[in-house]
């Protein structure tokens, strides 16, 4: 399977405009030892505009040579409601009175917002993107 492909021709399918930008290259997750690229996606679509950092992968990253491709991307969304916190500790593993992991859970809410925002209704085809 083409994996590249199905991130294009999602984006053709649904009309998304996808947009990269190289920021730095920094740590960019709590607890990170190397650095990596950080990026600015854009996706746009319907009038719509949904933006967020993006750290590539420590192995890809090479000072923004190594651009992420929108295959990469959409695999790394949001893509299921998170429900409540409680439910998300409980599927992930976090403890519940842990403020990083409430930190963590309001990150991915913020994130599946903004995805159900512009995808909601291709949402399942954007699921199928592995």
């Amino acid at each position: 399977m083409n994996y590249q492909k199905q991130g294009t021709d999602f984006l053709k399918s649904t009309g998304t405009d996808f947009k990269v930008e190289y920021l730095k290259n920094d740590v960019y997750f709590d607890g990170d030892k190397e650095t990596r690229d950080i990026y600015r996606i854009t996706l746009r679509r319907k009038g719509e505009q949904f933006s967020f950092k993006f750290g590539q992968s420590i192995a890809n990253s090479d000072y923004g040579n190594n651009t992420p491709t929108a295959y990469d991307v959409l695999t790394c969304l949001t893509k299921y409601d998170p429900n409540d916190f409680a439910n998300f500790c409980s599927d992930y593993g976090y403890v519940i009175d842990s403020r990083k992991a409430e930190k963590l859970y309001e990150g991915v809410c913020r994130e599946f917002k903004g995805v159900d925002r512009l995808f909601s209704d291709v949402i399942e085809q954007l699921q199928e993107i592995n």
